[in-house]
């Protein structure tokens, strides 16, 4: 019997994924979810009763494709994602206020605190959502903020496999540095695989200290065939 989702969440090395994340400014997680709990989640898609709201892209300026967010309560991959992941990343995300010397309150050590203090400041809706682009699709470049309280990072899961279900439609993530040109990482994923990455800015090392960059991501153009995304976003919405 293989291991819960669970259990491979707390199996990574979250060593290793810190450090790519302080370095790149993203972290791939190789395989988390099998091929076919990635079945399992692009087929949700078509199923209108587990969402909330729909958006098409072109209609708002924010490319072409559509997503869905996820109405409550959230499919239990997608709860145990969210729960699973967010302790780990809560670690990251406060010493990452540390480093950039901010303020704030810091964030607690589970997904249930944080959501109770979302809700209590009226952020209720969930946030999870589901991508689906088809040939000559993309999503501009963005960041994902809804509310007063944001968490810092989050999780995209590619759910189709490239070169087999589509070609192109890469993730793309920009850095806006101060007083030099933005830097551009291109993620190169697999099915299953997930891209940890911020949600709006980052601390970078400098010459003069720590300072906060600007972070945005996005989706290149799909040339052919169909792409699914599962997006985790920590924070609710208003």
């Amino acid at each position: 019997m293989g291991l819960s989702l669970g259990e491979r969440i707390a199996a990574l090395n979250w060593t290793d994924l810190t450090s790519q994340l302080n370095e790149h400014g993203c972290a791939v997680v190789e395989g988390l979810l099998s091929a076919g709990e990635c079945a399992e989640a692009a087929a949700w898609y078509g199923d209108g009763a587990l969402f909330r709201s729909r958006v098409v892209m072109s209609r708002h300026g924010f490319g072409r494709g559509e997503y869905q967010y996820f109405a409550a309560p959230l499919p239990e991959m997608v709860a145990e994602l969210r729960s699973g992941l967010y302790g780990p990343l809560a670690r990251i995300a406060n010493q990452w206020n540390t480093s950039l010397n901010l303020t704030e309150a810091g964030f607690p050590e589970t997904h249930a605190e944080f959501l109770q203090r979302c809700h209590e400041a009226g952020q209720t809706r969930p946030t999870p959502l589901l991508l689906q682009y088809g040939p000559g699709d993309y999503n501009c470049l963005h960041q994902d903020l809804y509310g007063a309280h944001v968490f810092p990072l989050q999780v995209a899961f590619l759910l189709s496999e490239p070169g087999r279900d589509f070609t192109g439609g890469e993730f793309v993530l920009t850095e806006q540095r101060p007083r030099m040109q933005s830097r551009v990482e291109v993620v190169p994923l697999r099915q299953g695989d997930g891209v940890i990455f911020p949600v709006h800015h980052r601390p970078v090392a400098g010459t003069r200290g720590v300072y906060r960059v600007q972070m945005r991501h996005g989706v290149s153009r799909l040339r052919t065939g169909r792409r699914h995304t599962l997006g985790v976003i920590f924070h609710d919405a208003q």
